[in-house]
């Protein structure tokens, strides 16, 4: 079993929420037990500056004051991936009027985005993580069962984030484990956003 000291002589930061705390404890024990950190509502999100299907840095505290989805799926190009992509996509302007962006983030290079983005047609922002250490710290990266067998992958997962003007953000929504087919008509639901 793991002890890990949960004093303010071992994590404490001065001017740091309790919220931000509070997740860095979280992915610390993750770590040492090899677990995915799974964030929960109010936990500060964790900021990422990714490149984008164009090559352009994309970060998190780039949308200040706004409200971001922020999607994370295996691989461009595969069919559940892509019919999430295109759902998202197709509902973008949706959820714009509702005061919502949505960014995609996979494991995938960004060329192979760039292909993706003009073989569907995407509205959407994807952005690449081959380090795959966003995908971990959203807990969007561990082990998970496929077709009865467990693997190391990435874990379908969706969060709502808001993000302030000072470019901080804390989790609203955090749905792991999620359905591709289907997923945003729910998703829209879930939010009330009408579509």
């Amino acid at each position: 079993m793991l002890t890990v000291p949960m004093t303010c002589d071992w994590l404490c930061l001065p001017h740091v929420s309790d919220a931000v705390t509070v997740s860095l404890a979280r992915i610390v024990v993750a770590m040492a037990t090899n677990a995915p950190t799974r964030l929960q509502v109010g936990d500060a999100a964790p900021s990422f500056t990714l490149l984008n299907a164009e090559g352009t840095p994309v970060s998190l505290s780039d949308f200040a004051d706004q409200q971001v989805i922020v999607y994370f799926y295996p691989a461009a190009m595969t069919p559940g991936c892509t019919t999430e992509a295109i759902d998202f996509s197709s509902s973008l302007q949706t959820f714009r009027d509702a005061g919502y962006e949505v960014v995609g983030i996979s494991p995938d290079a960004v060329d192979r985005l760039a292909r993706f983005t003009d073989k569907e047609h995407l509205g959407i922002t994807l952005l690449a993580n081959p380090e795959r250490d966003v995908l971990m710290a959203y807990g969007a990266y561990g082990e998970k069962t496929l077709y009865g067998k467990t693997i190391e992958g990435v874990i379908r997962s969706t969060f709502v984030v808001d993000v302030a003007t000072d470019g901080s953000a804390t989790v609203r929504l955090a749905q792991y484990n999620v359905k591709a087919t289907g997923h945003v008509e729910r998703l829209l639901r879930e939010l009330g956003v009408d579509a």
